[in-house]
């Protein structure tokens, strides 16, 4: 299971700029000193996240897991974020959505220096263990650009439409 990551005060909070290449997580033998942990308020070190729930989790080779963020009252799909075992402890325990910043190497909670915060509403895991659902309450933009989703501000592709045949049912699908 992966250990904090090290954080840098001064860039704590502020999201990647999808223009600065994405780096590698930092390896998990870099502990993070309670006292320089967005988002913690006590000196403790945190508790881990519980073992059941980090052997259901396959994560990328740098140790992360995708985190689709959805509106959880209209299902708009607001962003896509990356947590490692810590951020997601954080997600689970705070309230507040916290990611793993691949671009700036330190943890940032949704909104700490934006006001545009994510409140969670409920977390699920899918059947592969390789993705998380997070439905939240955004507060303001979910994208850096400003705009309420990183999909709106990344715009439509063009995709040729398909419809399924009149005559074919779920059912017919399935058997």
């Amino acid at each position: 299971m992966a250990e904090a990551r090290t954080a840098d005060e001064g860039t704590r909070g502020i999201w990647q700029d999808s223009r600065v290449p994405q780096n590698a997580a930092p390896t998990a033998d870099q502990p993070v000193p309670a006292d320089k942990i967005s988002g913690e308020t006590s000196a403790a070190a945190p508790a881990a996240l519980p073992a059941t729930l980090a052997a259901r989790l396959k994560r990328d080779v740098d140790g992360l897991v995708a985190a689709i963020v959805q509106q959880h009252d209209t299902g708009e799909v607001l962003m896509l974020g990356w947590m490692d075992d810590e951020a997601l402890r954080r997600t689970l325990t705070s309230g507040r959505v916290t990611f793993w910043s691949r671009s700036r190497q330190e943890y940032w909670r949704k909104g700490d220096t934006s006001g545009h915060a994510q409140w969670v509403k409920s977390v699920a895991i899918d059947c592969d263990g390789d993705a998380l659902l997070v439905r939240a309450d955004q507060v303001g933009a979910a994208c850096h650009t400003g705009a309420r989703t990183c999909f709106e501000a990344g715009g439509d592709l063009g995709a040729v439409v398909g419809n399924r045949p009149e005559t074919e049912t779920s059912e017919e699908k399935t058997q």
